[in-house]
């Protein structure tokens, strides 16, 4: 069908990311430990998980006064859940309703609270911090731009993404939950084009090798302002 000439505006539509991931869920495609919902290696095998726990835990506890903190994807919160007394709040966001409630029932703290958002689409919560682990990679170029555009709120943005340990080049687009860009031979680097992410400073927290030293995960943390 040919688009209307009379009205060229299409209505913003949303990106089809909430029932990807809840068929991520439902169908085990990142695993199954026998839990409810299990977000994959990436969120339980130590070799992977200690050293970002680690790397955050140290950053977090570097203030004099705690900090108050956005988990944006937090999954099964396998993985949140070591950080949550190193802050002055917690909040843990993510698109899978079924995930959130699973979450609130299972995780308690005086300074714990769990959102269901599509933080593509969504208003963020306010905090200090953001982090965004292994979220970005899943996402296409126009959900990432979305996401780094209210990502520019916060004072402190800790992103961690799986990417090739040899040259490649960098944003190819993909289509949202179908995979990441390793795929393509590239990786996300939301300091180059098309996103240009503007920052005062940048620093390599942890960086943690897999697949036989062919590739990497990175976790970066960028101070916004």
């Amino acid at each position: 069908m040919n688009e209307n000439k009379n009205n060229p505006k299409k209505p913003k539509m949303p990106w089809p990311t909430k029932d990807t991931m809840k068929q991520v869920y439902e169908l085990k495609l990142w695993g199954d430990n026998k839990s409810a919902f299990y977000s994959g290696a990436g969120s339980h095998e130590s070799e992977l998980v200690d050293p970002y726990i680690q790397a955050v835990t140290g950053f977090l506890s570097s203030f004099n006064n705690p900090i108050t903190v956005c988990d944006l994807g937090c999954g099964d919160f396998n993985v949140g859940e070591k950080l949550v007394k190193f802050t002055k709040q917690y909040i843990a966001v993510d698109i899978v309703p079924d995930l959130i409630i699973h979450n609130k029932e299972t995780f308690k703290a005086d300074n714990l609270e769990f959102q269901c958002l599509d933080i593509a689409v969504d208003d963020l919560p306010k905090a200090d911090c953001a982090l965004v682990r292994q979220v970005l990679q899943h996402l296409s170029n126009s959900e990432v731009q979305e996401i780094l555009n209210k990502l520019k709120a916060f004072k402190y943005v800790i992103i961690t993404e799986h990417i090739s340990a040899e040259t490649f080049t960098p944003n190819k687009d993909i289509i949202s939950g179908q995979g990441i860009r390793l795929k393509k031979q590239s990786g996300l680097d939301v300091l180059v084009a098309p996103f240009n992410f503007k920052v005062l400073e940048q620093k390599l927290l942890v960086s943690v090798i897999v697949n036989d030293g062919k590739e990497i995960i990175v976790t970066t943390l960028y101070t916004i302002f």
